[in-house]
């Protein structure tokens, strides 16, 4: 099987994020989805995988899910294709009830823009010139 990436995201609110993800571009995928979880495709490696508390929990031993509303543990990027994509992937996950998390920032070689979906997790959706990323 190739190597694939799955962010495992707790929620407050199952069919609302499943709704959020959905209008931002990711496909669910029904075999692996129920009451306690959704399983997002974005592409062929990067997948979401929502979960209820209660569930998300059981994955935790002693420790606490933290409110990403508060704090952040981690920050998710995604890089796409072009300066115009990361406007349009943005401005999707303002327009399905996404928050905007700090002005967009240009560094020439770099440009991207961030957003906190429903529950408060960070998502930084950027664009880098590929000839940076040459060697």
């Amino acid at each position: 099987m190739k190597t694939k990436i799955f962010i495992n995201l707790p929620t407050k609110d199952l069919d609302k994020a499943t709704a959020f993800y959905e209008e931002i571009g990711f496909t669910k995928n029904p075999k692996f989805s129920d009451e306690n979880a959704s399983w997002l495709a974005y592409d062929d490696v990067i997948h979401v995988m929502l979960l209820t508390h209660d569930f998300f929990k059981t994955f935790l031993g002693k420790k606490e899910i933290a409110d990403a509303k508060k704090t952040t543990e981690v920050l998710n990027a995604l890089s796409v294709e072009s300066r115009e994509a990361v406007n349009t992937f943005f401005e999707a996950a303002i327009a399905a009830w996404g928050k905007q998390h700090k002005d967009a920032y240009d560094h020439g070689f770099m440009y991207g823009r961030d957003f906190e979906d429903i529950d408060g997790h960070i998502w930084e959706i950027f664009w880098m010139d590929p000839k940076t990323s040459e060697e």
